[in-house]
């Protein structure tokens, strides 16, 4: 073996036994700290579901109440509704009553010699069942019966009223019920009312730990099973309860209350169990259960005033053996590279001792096989330094040619498939990639091929506003935040051209294509800045799948276009997937506009007024008015209908000239002859406000030409209008205030919801969205968001007024919490002209 051979063999074999043992360190450094990493998700997950079984125990006694409270209405309602005497009632009739107030079953007890039992019932087995041996049911029972008030403390306690506790059917096991009884002393039977099963576990759906631990076995990679032991029953002998025939295991007394415990070691978990309370330290332990091998880990869990008990985690412990095996096998393979370098340098050592010919030699023969560019340094002077440096200089000028027409090459390739803008790949680019994808589908038996075509709304606006430099700045940062929302395998974007994008997504189910086009959508909504503008842009987007829509790649693009014009319909930022109604619903689109059109050239176009109340003098301070659009062919369009066709078609300023010049004139005359003035309040399009100076120009021509005093003119905006040129826009509003118009912030709380304007904008009302105001219940539920508006309009002391009043109640709420001003159904719906003056002028 030749010198040379000999030290490039022997820094090979150094280098190489030194890796090995420094992956030998790195593989027991690396199973310590998964070791340690699995101890402390364990750790976080035990503390999260004992959280969630805390939380589950005060949720329980929470809708345990509300469900006896629903149990004694419907037990009033089953009193009004049957005979005094239970003779009088039928079965059939318990189960049509039964199922008109929404409850499970209906019992009527009544008493029976020592005994009180089931004498009519909608459930068969509840009929001539026996309570005498229930313990303090009984008992609750008799005092029922006798007027007295019930002293057991299980349950909930009201007048006439006692509800037991949820807890197995005695009567049919199969079950698990809560009751309620009620008994005021006019009938001869107590009135037993009950859920069963599916009303009463779904609040254990809802708010118990379940949902937790279903999340964390599922999507926490490892963790097998969860499950929450009762210490006290685990192992033991089950405590079976016999009444009526029947066997059955209390809730309280089941072995386990929360979770599956199908990787069964009942011996071994039970000594772990009451080891790890009496400690009060956590236990692991491996073992194979299930042919799997298995790391199990029993934490104790000891909370104030509440019975302890554990939590057992199951975890896969071949995903720690897995996981350092790879670990292992990437860190050899790391190493080849290193042993690659060290022989190479070895090599190139050994051979700078040889003579200096043989390097010209590999030089040429390198040339010859065409690698270019390499130079080969040399200090000789003779001819052997002059052939060095004639090689030097033709190899330098191949590679500078090979690469010149390489780069050329490759900039023809790259322009012909790629958006000069942005880069990405064009319209050609993406029908060959989709055309591939649908025959690797084919082929490879992928299950979905998905098109996602995306359209940035109000770009045109946005694009004329700003100019179109900065038009193609927002269309190159849209473009990346797309780019970073993608998954790195299987999707592909490419630029379609103006402001749209569409991207192609292989091997994903559809639930998955559209959690990533929310995902992209919420991330474009983020605020832009282009040099010192503020720029707030959404997208429309559409979807359509191979093969459920269609195998024609054109097709597939065409449906996906079509869906995500019907986001745009619906007001933009949204997501929809292609069905066949769409084309149906964009004739039907086409119609409308096409209807409208002529209604505005005909003046069919009407005006609605809905009176604004101050509540606590019961009187009209103004009216809204509202377009309305009755047609001879379609009948009465919705303008939740018409309005957005408007809008996208621009017809909505002639709409808006229709609203000011009858609203104008009609309020002025109403205004004349009565003794309190009306204000009139307008919507405005945030379309209107793409010429914020033409706009007030107009309001001002408007108001001048019917004499209308600005002091008793209200412009509506909605919180999205703060987004189309707002510094333009702000300006507009400023001179606006200053002419004497009040402005209103209508819908408030269901858009842009940006606190920071309130103070920057001379706003001087804010109107409660009807949404907000409809969720208010009779006992006040589901009324924080309006008294959190309120509340923010007094401290900003602006004026509040509540949309969508229909009920007393709310009516009620929104005086009790200083919102005087209303309107809604409560008071009148929208009226037309004579209607109005009929109603609250003629008076």
């Amino acid at each position: 073996m030749s010198i040379k051979k000999k030290l490039s063999v022997f820094f090979t074999l150094l280098v190489l036994c030194i890796l090995l043992a420094n992956n030998t360190l790195h593989y027991i450094r690396s199973k310590n700290r998964l070791i340690e990493f699995n101890k402390k998700e364990i750790t976080l997950v035990t503390e999260e579901i004992a959280y969630e079984v805390e939380n589950s125990k005060n949720s329980a006694s929470y809708m345990e109440n509300r469900m006896a409270q629903e149990l004694r209405t419907a037990s009033v309602a089953i009193q009004d509704s049957l005979p005094a005497d239970y003779h009088d009632v039928s079965n059939d009739q318990l189960k049509r009553l039964a199922k008109k107030l929404m409850i499970s079953h209906i019992t009527l007890l009544a008493p029976a010699g020592d005994d009180i039992i089931g004498v009519k019932s909608s459930d068969p087995k509840e009929i001539n069942m026996s309570t005498k041996e229930w313990g303090y049911w009984y008992t609750s029972f008799r005092q029922l019966l006798s007027q007295q008030t019930i002293t057991t403390k299980n349950g909930v306690t009201l007048p006439h009223f006692w509800s037991g506790p949820i807890e197995v059917a005695s009567s049919n096991p199969n079950h698990i019920d809560k009751w309620g009884y009620y008994y005021d002393g006019s009938t001869n039977y107590i009135i037993d009312p009950y859920f069963r099963d599916r009303h009463v576990l779904d609040f254990e759906k809802r708010f118990g730990p379940t949902n937790v631990m279903n999340r964390f076995t599922e999507n926490l990679e490892g963790v097998l099973e969860l499950t929450v032991f009762n210490p006290k029953n685990f192992g033991k002998r089950n405590q079976n309860v016999y009444l009526n025939g029947n066997k059955y295991i209390k809730i309280k007394d089941q072995p386990i209350w929360y979770g599956t415990y199908t990787y069964r070691n009942t011996e071994r978990d039970k000594k772990s169990i009451q080891e790890v309370l009496k400690t009060g330290k956590s236990q692991s332990y491996l073992a194979e259960i299930n042919h799997k091998k298995v790391l199990k880990t029993l934490v104790p869990i000891k909370e104030k005033n509440t019975p302890a008990y554990v939590i057992g985690v199951v975890y896969d412990y071949g995903l720690i053996e897995k996981e350092l095996q790879q670990e292992l096998i990437k860190h050899l393979l790391l190493s080849l590279p290193f042993i690659f370098i060290v022989l190479i340098i070895s090599f190139i050592f050994s051979t700078s001792i040889t003579r200096p010919i043989k390097h010209i030699m590999e030089h040429v023969n390198q040339i010859a096989k065409g690698n270019f560019g390499k130079v080969l340094n040399t200090r000789r002077k003779d001819e052997l330094g002059g052939l060095v440096a004639n090689i030097n200089h033709l190899s330098h000028f191949l590679k500078t040619y090979v690469d010149d027409l390489k780069k050329s090459q490759e900039e023809s390739e790259y322009h012909a498939y790629h958006d000069f803008l942005t880069g990405l790949p064009n319209r050609r680019y993406f029908k060959e990639q989709l055309n591939r994808r649908l025959i690797e589908s084919k082929e490879k038996s992928i299950r979905h091929v998905a098109v996602l075509f995306m359209d940035i709304d109000r770009f045109k606006d946005i694009n004329d506003t700003l100019g179109h430099s900065k038009g193609d700045q927002l269309i190159q940062l849209i473009a990346n935040r797309i780019k970073e929302c993608l998954p790195s395998a299987n999707s592909f974007l490419t630029r379609q051209g103006g402001d749209e994008f569409v991207i192609l997504f292989s091997d994903f189910t559809p639930e998955e294509v559209k959690g990533i086009t929310e995902k992209i959508m919420a991330y474009v909504q983020q605020p832009c800045y282009i040099d010192n503008d503020e720029v707030f842009v959404s997208i429309s987007s559409g979807l359509s799948f191979y093969p459920e829509h269609s195998t024609n790649l054109d097709t597939l693009i065409t449906y996906a276009d079509v869906a995500m014009y019907a986001s745009k319909r619906q007001g933009g930022s949204k997501v929809s997937i292609y069905h066949d109604s769409l084309n149906k619903k964009q004739a039907e689109k086409v119609h409308i506009e096409t209807r409208l059109r002529k209604a505005i050239q005909k003046g069919d176009i009407d005006v609605y007024y809905q009176p604004k109340i101050e509540a606590k003098r019961n009187v009209i301070t103004g009216v809204e008015a509202l377009v309305r659009w009755n047609d001879a062919e379609l009948g009465f369009v919705s303008p939740e209908a018409f309005i957005p066709i408007a809008e996208e078609a621009g017809l909505i300023q002639y709409l808006w000239e229709v609203v000011m010049k009858k609203a104008c004139s009609q309020v002025s005359e109403w205004n004349k002859v009565s003794d309190e003035k009306m204000t009139l309040a307008v919507n405005f399009s945030p379309r209107q406000f793409q010429d914020p100076v033409v706009l007030v120009n107009e309001i001002k021509h408007f108001l001048s030409l019917h004499r209308f005093d600005p002091a008793w003119f209200e412009m509506e905006i909605t919180e999205s209008t703060l987004l189309m040129n707002a510094e333009e826009t702000i300006k507009a509003l400023h001179l606006l205030k200053k002419y004497g118009i009040s402005i209103s912030i209508d819908d408030f709380g269901t858009g842009y919801s940006s606190l920071s304007y309130l103070k920057k904008l001379p706003i001087d009302c804010l109107k409660i969205d009807r949404s907000f105001i409809q969720d208010i219940q009779e006992d006040y539920s589901n009324s924080e968001i309006a008294q959190a508006i309120i509340s923010l309009s007094q401290s900003l002391k602006l004026e509040v007024i509540a949309e969508g009043v229909e009920e007393e109640y709310q009516k009620a709420f929104l005086m009790k919490n200083g919102c005087d001003h209303m309107q809604g159904y409560l008071f009148s719906k929208p009226l037309a002209a004579e209607d109005f003056e009929e109603a609250f002028l003629n008076s």
